[in-house]
């Protein structure tokens, strides 16, 4: 192991008082750095080949305890460089890394200050998604620990199991819970690698997350014909949400956030260019006379900078983006409308027009992969989780064959 760690004056830095601060000097693959204790001595008082303060120091008492502080620094210093080296993780460290691992002091024990760092975090890069995630996950859990603060180690499969049986005791569902589960889990992975916390501690070796197969999101031929059909004034406001939706299934089932902040300048000759704001997959499709029409009522009068939908009004993106969640909430009742007015079962949300792209593309035979990069995917599991539920018919189809064989 090319890494050792040995208690030092820092005879560069003489202080006021006429001391010398005591340092931590940490040598790693030929490279050295200091870690300083918080103490310091003068010279005289320093024994460099056993690493102690001298017994004339001070009385023995003083001179004992800060001997035993000294020691347990370094011990603590050595117990982190073996972890690492067990884990075989030590050589791929810098020394300032390393540095960085032995100095980690776990200063925030706190579940929900630790979170709100991460919110900040998630904020500054306009990540507010996902910094509305680990906000809601903070507020309700807050709520049930009686807004009193909560440690790491108090987050343990007792209090998972808790927190389910409050969350249930409301009506929640189990998807619901999933929800929050699943956030917390990574903020307590996020505070693992930070090493605020060890893995010894993690709750989800035990508990186990569970989810419900949803309702089918997905509507047939016949009824996007019918919203398509659908005869609506322009001065109603159904006729935007008509047109949104239908926007959405052309343009492969983009989701309402990246349709939203579509620009002028995303229309290329008889193409429309853009990345998926979630994952950054690019798309590039290829303007069909259906969307066209749609497109060439929105565009008129507009320059290559300007938004192609009237859905976002403000400058800053964090006023854009409250602008699109007030702007999907009104869409979505909008769509419930227009579901009545079709005669449509089936609830009808933003989410809809993307399942029912993604079923389609399969019914017609489109291979997996194909709808997986249409859908602008990331991994083809996540793309199966939209097509797990073949329509009825189309199994009853497939069983009249097979039957009559």
């Amino acid at each position: 192991m090319n890494t050792s760690i040995k208690l030092t004056l820092d005879t560069r830095r003489k202080k006021k008082d006429g001391t010398y601060p005591i340092i931590l000097r940490l040598s790693h693959l030929r490279k050295t750095t200091s870690i300083r204790v918080g103490e310091s001595v003068p010279l005289n008082y320093w024994d460099e080949n056993s690493e102690r303060i001298k017994k004339s120091y001070s009385d023995s008492t003083t001179v004992k305890r800060l001997n035993n502080k000294l020691l347990k620094e370094k011990v603590l210093a050595n117990n982190i460089i073996d972890k690492l080296n067990e884990k075989e993780e030590l050589n791929y460290l810098s020394v300032t890394q390393l540095k960085n691992k032995i100095t980690k002091k776990v200063t925030v024990k706190s579940f929900f200050e630790y979170s709100n760092t991460i919110i900040d975090e998630l904020n500054k890069v306009e990540r507010y998604g996902n910094a509305n995630s680990y906000y809601a996950v903070t507020k309700i859990l807050k709520k049930f620990n009686n807004n009193h603060d909560l440690k790491f180690n108090e987050v343990n499969y007792g209090f998972l199991k808790k927190f389910e049986k409050y969350h249930y005791s409301r009506g929640n569902s189990t998807n619901g819970l999933a929800v929050y589960m699943k956030t917390i889990r990574a903020i307590y992975n996020k505070a693992i690698k930070d090493g605020i916390i060890s893995k010894e501690a993690y709750p989800f070796n035990n508990y186990r997350i569970k989810t419900t197969p949803t309702e089918k999101r997905a509507i047939d031929l016949k009824s996007i014909k019918s919203i398509m059909e659908l005869e609506l004034n322009e001065n109603d406001t159904l006729f935007h949400y008509r047109n949104y939706f239908l926007a959405s299934y052309m343009l492969y089932g983009v989701s309402f956030i990246d349709m939203a902040f579509l620009k002028l300048e995303n229309i290329v000759g008889n193409r429309v260019k853009f990345f998926r704001r979630k994952t950054s997959k690019p798309y590039d499709i290829k303007i069909t006379p259906q969307l066209k029409k749609i497109l060439v009522y929105y565009i008129k009068g507009k320059t290559k900078q300007d938004f192609i939908f009237p859905i976002i009004t403000r400058d800053t993106y964090e006023l854009q983006y409250k602008d699109v969640l007030w702007a999907r909430k009104r869409y979505n009742k909008g769509l419930k409308e227009i579901a009545g007015k079709c005669e449509i079962d089936q609830r009808l949300t933003s989410y809809v027009s993307r399942h029912s792209f993604a079923t389609q593309a399969m019914l017609q035979d489109v291979p997996l992969q194909a709808i997986s990069a249409m859908l602008g995917h990331n991994r083809l599991s996540t793309t199966q989780i939209y097509l797990k539920s073949l329509p009825s018919e189309v199994l009853d189809d497939y069983n009249k064959k097979l039957v009559s064989l």
